[in-house]
């Protein structure tokens, strides 16, 4: 169980006040329980996702939703395309999937042009 003084702890420096905003804001989720917030791994990733952006990249907090959002819609299209290409590797034949990785092949060159 990881809590709030613990993510304060890990991330090196963390302010407190602007964890409460981003779990106000929710661009951080953790579980509410009686004592506290409670963040799973999840959670402690997307803080210190936050942190960077905000600390290392100067990003201010006006502009981090959009960058979040960026980045969340980046991450399900990933996921989207592992799912898909996992269904293809083992649910298509030989064939479709030989014209796939051609046209993707093809694809990636003209992209590749100046």
């Amino acid at each position: 169980m990881i809590t709030e003084q613990t993510v304060c702890a890990l991330v090196a420096g963390l302010d407190p006040a602007a964890l409460g905003r981003w779990i106000e804001a929710a661009w951080v989720r953790p579980e509410r329980h009686a004592g506290g917030f409670v963040f799973r791994d999840i959670d402690l990733a997307r803080v210190r996702l936050i942190h960077e952006l905000t600390a290392d990249l100067a990003i201010d907090e006006e502009a981090l939703p959009v960058v979040l959002g960026l980045l969340d819609e980046v991450h399900r299209l990933r996921r989207q395309l592992r799912l898909v290409c996992g269904a293809i590797e083992s649910e298509g034949p030989p064939g479709l999937r030989r014209e796939i990785a051609e046209r993707l092949a093809r694809a990636g060159r003209a992209t590749d042009e100046p």
